[in-house]
């Protein structure tokens, strides 16, 4: 439908490209446009917003997500001017900020396979929870209480209103500020599980998840690696944890996340951890 809607605009090669660049959120589409289309990235906007008829709103990624915060720059093509939308994923409601709070639908597959792994009772902190999206699912799924930490404070003040929204004001606590700095003062030997969803930064928050993580408890490492073969990735990943690790670890396993670039990859290692 877009590849013929596209054609009088884009060559079938420029089409192909595109159309595996857009991610569609609610009502909101964002689209990664190489630098040889850009100079067509309003035609492209407007095309999106007359075929896909669910979205109100066709913005361009004009930079990565970066920073403490992990934000991103958007620049509207066509429809509002509105950077907040409703998103539904396995049964449960997320208010989002798709320029201001990190969010990503692209690890759905994940969310479900960590809530999955849960079990009754336990006590989990969530790092760097962005809109609370593992951290809701999870208890959704699984009797739990979830600490949902986030540096953004836009990104918290979402959480809270996702926690309402789906019913789990008690069981998911949204806590805003620096996740080493809130462990330190207030979940020291606290976690069951913990999730460090912070793949370019983990071997620096490694220390603090290990100090909110019980004897015994589970951390879910996620990090970026680099591998010839798509393979050997997830071995790669358990050898650089079990480098950077100062604790006895057992590896449960590991798995490939997504391919995050030519040979590069965010994968999770899982690992139980003795004190």
């Amino acid at each position: 439908m877009l590849k013929k809607a596209l054609e009088n605009a884009l060559t079938s090669e420029e089409s192909n490209e595109l159309i595996s660049a857009f991610d569609q959120i609610g009502d909101i589409i964002i689209v990664r446009i190489p630098d040889s289309l850009l100079s067509k990235k309003k035609i492209i906007g407007e095309t999106l917003l007359n075929e896909v008829k669910v979205a109100r709103s066709v913005f361009y990624q004009a930079s990565d997500v970066e920073g403490d915060f992990r934000t991103r720059n958007l620049e509207i093509l066509a429809g509002e001017e509105n950077t907040e939308t409703e998103y539904k994923e396995f049964g449960c409601k997320f208010v989002v900020d798709v320029e201001n709070a990190f969010f990503s639908p692209r690890l759905s597959t994940e969310r479900e396979r960590i809530a999955n792994l849960i079990q009754e009772g336990e006590e989990i902190t969530n790092m760097f929870a962005g809109v609370g999206m593992f951290s809701i699912m999870a208890a959704k799924k699984k009797k739990c209480i979830v600490y949902s930490i986030d540096i953004n404070p836009v990104a918290s003040k979402l959480c809270k209103k996702n926690i309402e929204l789906n019913k789990l004001v008690g069981n998911v606590i949204s806590i805003n500020g620096d996740a080493s700095e809130i462990i330190k003062e207030q979940l020291v030997n606290k976690s069951d599980r913990t999730l460090m969803l912070l793949p370019e930064r983990s071997d620096e928050f490694l220390e603090s998840a290990i100090n909110t993580t019980k004897n015994g408890g589970i951390i879910h490492y996620y990090s970026h690696i680099h591998a010839d073969k798509k393979s050997e990735a997830g071995k790669l990943s358990e050898e650089h944890y079990l480098q950077v690790t100062p604790v006895q670890s057992k590896i449960l396993g590991s798995k490939i996340v997504r391919a995050v670039g030519p040979r590069y990859y965010q994968t999770v290692v899982d690992v139980k951890i003795s004190k």
